[in-house]
């Protein structure tokens, strides 16, 4: 069984910047970020491939948010930069037991709890 515990999240003003965590116990392969905002659907954001060659992102991060891992720790981050307030939503670790990378949320079965990011005007 695989649990995920996301950390990091907060308040923060616009234009400032934010790194959460999503520490895995038991074994995972790719893994991703997505978020949710109020009145709103999950929506993708980023994910990695189990060795790291491979991220991707969804438009509206490219260029500002960056998604890496360290397998020795078992961790994936999510550096986030230039924050909007559009960006402002729980955001949710996901795992799953393939080595490539994916983008759709039903191809993730394991899900944190998620943390809550609120970037201010």
């Amino acid at each position: 069984q695989v649990q995920l515990v996301e950390s990091g999240g907060g308040l923060v003003q616009a234009g400032g910047s934010l790194r959460l965590s999503c520490a895995a116990s038991g074994r995972t392969f790719s893994m991703g970020w997505f978020r949710q905002a109020p009145g709103k659907e999950r929506e993708f954001v980023a994910s990695i491939s189990w060795s790291g060659s491979s991220t991707y992102y969804a438009d509206s991060v490219k260029g500002r948010f960056t998604i890496s891992r360290d397998n020795a720790k078992n961790t994936v981050y999510l550096q986030m930069l230039s924050l909007k307030p559009e960006d402002t939503a729980v955001y949710f670790c996901a795992a799953r037991l393939t080595s490539y990378a994916g983008t759709i949320s039903q191809e993730y079965p394991y899900w944190g709890q998620g943390t809550q990011v609120t970037v201010s005007s």
